[in-house]
């Protein structure tokens, strides 16, 4: 007979909030997703809501946002619908698209959500309950700001999901934004006492030169609030290497790049999307990817303009008429320029876009940029898969995440040949204008490489995926030189 096996430990949990949005959560629990991983131990990331149009296809057929995906890959798991069971993902003026579970559940302006909210905590904690059921520690990312008391009634995201789970807090300040001992004890002071009693400890973030001097700020935080310093963590240059949560990543100061001799320009637009299809081109040395900003005319002299996805493409065709980025456009189609469309810049790219259902705001039709003989009907359920294929004699994998079915004299000349599918995207007839729906293709070194040498760049041993599994064992040793990972754990256990 087996021996019996002595019962594993209990589940164990811990949460992550901020002072304010952007002081580097996200990051910190992929960090430490994969440092715990190493440890032996099953981890699974989960985020209560999300907001946020970069957004990544699960296994289970849903989607989730880009942040979880990431850390679940830190995890060294297939990411899952129930890692982000609300994601919010802002449209026009109709509000945001309410995705649960990875499925979209409608739209709601702010106003509307805060009186939906309550009704989605259930979905929440059964999310967490599968994960917690199937992981040794579960690594909770809040959303936003822990002090926003003003947001708090109905709450899903911060407070009011660890106190319905009860999970116990950690709270992270950012030093490089400024004035963090403020927003550390301020965060403390405006709380009410019960939500203030679930903050275990706290880390500050991104700190940049020599750690004594600021030994006694950590002290006087931990005077003031009477929460355990965790850990005083130096700046992670190599954060940058990794994809962005949020669009306000595209605001980050551009890399030198002094061997770059290829020109990509995308026109920032407001509701972009997925725009993590731009980072293995911002990682090769020989490229120069231009992020164009509201008020600056499209370069002349680029040799690829993108058009990025878009979480409401009617509307961002509207704002890239209002910036006169299509008299750009035209006019570097006619300099015989190449032009890529992604998803909704595909979309862009036909004669017409058509809305009969409302689906992104009043019912209607508009003119497409006319430079592939294609229209798109917005109707149909979201398309959610990944997609392999072969695309110019290159095969390549991605992911397709779209409303919308696009059809016309273009498709006779397909970008690519889905496998199990068929034809898939357009090219215009003299082969410079070309538009899918496909994701993540520049990701592919196949396809990169091939892209890449059309537009008169030698190939390169850029291995973009390798990249970001190394800058996340990177993250993970960063984090355990700098953070009291032991005794996180024993937070954890409650």
């Amino acid at each position: 007979m087996n021996a019996p096996r002595a019962p594993s430990a209990p589940p164990r949990a811990l949460m992550f909030q901020g002072t304010g949005s952007d002081v580097g959560k996200s990051l910190i629990v992929a960090g430490l997703a994969r440092a715990y991983t190493n440890r032996g131990l099953k981890v699974r990331p989960f985020k209560p809501q999300n907001m946020s149009n970069n957004a990544a296809v699960t296994a289970d057929g849903g989607e989730i946002g880009r942040a979880q995906a990431l850390q679940a890959r830190a995890a060294r798991v297939a990411p899952s619908v129930h890692m982000n069971p609300v994601l919010l993902k802002p449209q026009s003026e109709i509000g945001a698209q309410v995705v649960v579970q990875g499925r979209a559940r409608g739209t709601a302006k702010a106003s509307e959500y805060q009186k939906l909210k309550p009704s989605l905590m259930a979905a929440v904690l059964e999310s967490y309950g599968k994960l917690r059921a199937e992981a040794d520690l579960v690594l909770v990312e809040g959303a936003g700001s822990a002090s926003e008391i003003n947001l708090r009634a109905g709450d899903i995201a911060n407070m009011g999901f660890c106190r319905a789970a009860d999970v116990p807090v950690i709270l992270i300040g950012d030093i490089d934004r400024g004035g963090v001992i403020a927003s550390l004890v301020g965060t403390h002071a405006v709380l009410p006492a019960e939500d203030a009693a679930m903050i275990r400890g706290f880390l500050v973030n991104r700190f940049r030169g020599d750690p004594a001097l600021f030994a006694s700020g950590m002290e006087e935080i931990t005077r003031r609030t009477g929460w355990e310093a965790l850990g005083l963590i130096p700046f992670f240059p190599d954060a940058r290497r990794l994809p962005a949560e949020d669009a306000l990543g595209l605001d980050a100061a551009a890399q030198a790049k002094p061997e770059a001799h290829i020109r990509i320009a995308v026109p920032l637009l407001p509701r972009i999307a997925n725009f993590d299809d731009l980072d293995p081109l911002d990682a090769e040395p020989s490229v120069e990817v231009l992020r164009i900003r509201p008020g600056t005319a499209l370069p002349g002299d680029a040799d690829l303009v993108i058009l990025p996805g878009s979480k409401s493409t009617i509307a961002d065709l509207e704002d890239f008429r209002r910036q006169g980025w299509d008299i750009d456009l035209a006019a570097h189609a006619r300099r015989g320029g190449r032009v890529l469309g992604l998803c909704g810049g595909y979309q862009m790219l036909g004669r017409s876009i058509a809305d009969p259902e409302g689906i992104e705001g009043p019912p209607g039709r508009v003119a497409g940029l006319g430079l592939l003989d294609v229209e798109t009907v917005l109707a149909g359920e979201k398309r959610l898969v990944a997609v392999t294929g072969m695309a110019s004699g290159a095969p390549f994998s991605g992911y397709e995440m779209h409303m919308g079915v696009t059809e016309g004299p273009g498709r006779s000349r397909p970008f690519a040949q889905i496998n199990g599918e068929g034809p898939e995207g357009a090219v215009s007839a003299d082969g410079r204008i070309t538009g899918t729906y496909a994701h993540g293709l520049f990701a592919d070194e196949r396809q990169r490489a091939l892209w890449l040498a059309t537009l008169g760049a030698a190939p390169s041993d850029l291995r973009y995926e390798e990249g970001v599994e190394a800058t996340l064992d990177a993250l993970a040793a960063h984090l355990e030189l700098h953070v009291d990972l032991d005794r996180l754990m024993e937070l954890a256990g409650g």
